[in-house]
């Protein structure tokens, strides 16, 4: 008798979900993907992107329960550090350190409890800075 295994398909989680609307939803926008889920021990950046000339760190917020904190309150200054030292080391990983200009964006979403499949979206730019 032969043993044959499958790929075993893992649902995605609603963050993971999350993530990948994001990811289609900026690049509609006109921004280029470089890299999603980019980790080190400091942190995780969800989508490196590229938008003209500037290099885009991307922070995905989802918030499913609008009786908590919104999406942009829950990017704390703890949060914005480990993303800005995890940007640090991308920046010179890549020997981009001082070869593009960049910038912090959150990508924040709210389930629109009107119709599953959508999310309420605000796209800050400039959320905060590499200092």
């Amino acid at each position: 008798m032969r043993n044959f295994f499958r790929a075993k398909t893992t649902p995605l989680t609603p963050g993971m979900e999350a993530e990948r609307w994001a990811r289609h939803y900026l690049e509609q926008q006109g921004l280029a993907t470089l890299e999603q889920n980019y980790r080190t021990t400091r942190g995780e950046i969800d989508l490196i992107m590229q938008h003209g000339s500037t290099l885009v760190f991307v922070e995905v917020r989802l918030r499913r329960h609008p009786g908590f904190a919104s999406a942009a309150q829950s990017i704390d200054a703890a949060k914005q550090r480990r993303i800005v030292a995890t940007a640090r080391h991308y920046l010179q990983h890549k020997h981009l350190w001082e070869k593009m200009p960049c910038r912090f964006d959150a990508l924040c979403l709210g389930k629109d409890h009107g119709n599953n499949a959508a999310y309420q979206v605000e796209w800050l730019q400039n959320a905060f800075s590499l200092s």
